[in-house]
């Protein structure tokens, strides 16, 4: 499963995890007599919202060629280019600083903190496995602009790019360009753009009157991989490995830093000069350990 409804099941974690953490420093607050509900809560809000502001921060200065070629890129923040190894401990920073004259509300607090980004952590790589375990490169039968039947299960072999896609889209239309580069630059990974219930003569115009010279466009006519993807938005990105395995998803534009810093898993890229260790990656055996990690310390400081 990708999305409920239109919301991305990686968004949905976040105020999932909120509400438990929020929930778990009153009951410590409670037991303290330091603190109510809200007081809680809000702080929790406001370490989030300070954290996401460093995320996206580090994340841009990482990636800055890409987003210099498009400035106006930095804002749309739908990409999903946020860095969790900045975020976290900015959003404890403020923490501490908030609780700085009021000692009695840090040990709560810094409970909220720690069970909070233990349920993110603990969700996100139940998703993240549930996703690996149950989506496999789709054996689904498509038609090839021209008329003739393929499936994406006969690119297995070398990584692929499954973009799901329609013309009446603006998202999807916004971000075609970036996938259009990243195909061009990126021989090693294969690219497949997979319309989504609509004609061959309407993709032929679109791709016409856009100058968009893609290889591997596909139609779909019943959507059928959007719902194997268990999708229910548009646009849908799936990157599988050269198994067929998938090991990453997007729901929502691409910019050409958040594409870069995924494809960045299937090898370097000839135009790419820069690495950055953490960029948007999927939950990694060792990621929750490295984020919690500044949590575990605040809440043995704040003892």
């Amino acid at each position: 499963m990708v999305s409920v409804g239109p919301f991305p099941m990686s968004v949905l974690l976040v105020p999932i995890a909120v509400a438990i953490g929020s929930f778990a420093g009153w009951r410590v607050a409670v037991h303290l007599e330091a603190g109510s509900l809200s007081s809680i809560a809000s702080a929790i809000v406001d370490m989030l919202l300070v954290g996401l502001v460093a995320a996206r921060v580090a994340f841009v200065i990482a990636w800055l060629p890409e987003y210099a070629a498009d400035p106006w890129s930095v804002l749309r923040i739908g990409d999903g280019g946020f860095s969790a190894l900045a975020g976290v401990p900015a959003a404890l920073l403020y923490g501490l600083w908030r609780t700085r004259n009021s000692s009695r509300i840090r040990w709560p607090l810094a409970t909220a903190a720690v069970v909070g980004l233990a349920t993110w952590a603990a969700l996100a790589g139940a998703l993240t496995l549930l996703q690996q375990s149950t989506l496999k490169l789709p054996a689904t039968e498509l038609v090839a602009l021209g008329g003739e039947t393929t499936s994406l299960s006969t690119m297995a072999g070398k990584p692929v790019v499954v973009n799901l896609w329609a013309t009446w889209c603006p998202p999807c239309r916004r971000e075609m360009p970036v996938l259009a580069r990243a195909q061009s630059g990126r021989e090693d990974v294969q690219f497949a753009f997979v319309n989504q219930g609509e004609d061959e003569a309407r993709v032929q115009a679109y791709l016409r009157s856009e100058s968009l010279p893609l290889r591997n466009v596909l139609l779909d006519p019943f959507s059928s991989v959007l719902r194997e993807a268990g999708s229910q938005g548009l646009p849908t990105t799936l990157f599988f490995d050269a198994k067929g395995r998938l090991v990453d998803v997007h729901m929502g534009e691409l910019s050409d830093a958040t594409l870069a810093s995924k494809l960045r898993r299937f090898g370097s890229s000839p135009s790419v000069t820069h690495a950055p260790e953490e960029a948007n990656q999927v939950i990694r055996p060792d990621l929750p350990a490295r984020i919690l990690m500044p949590a575990i310390l605040l809440l043995a400081a704040s003892s």
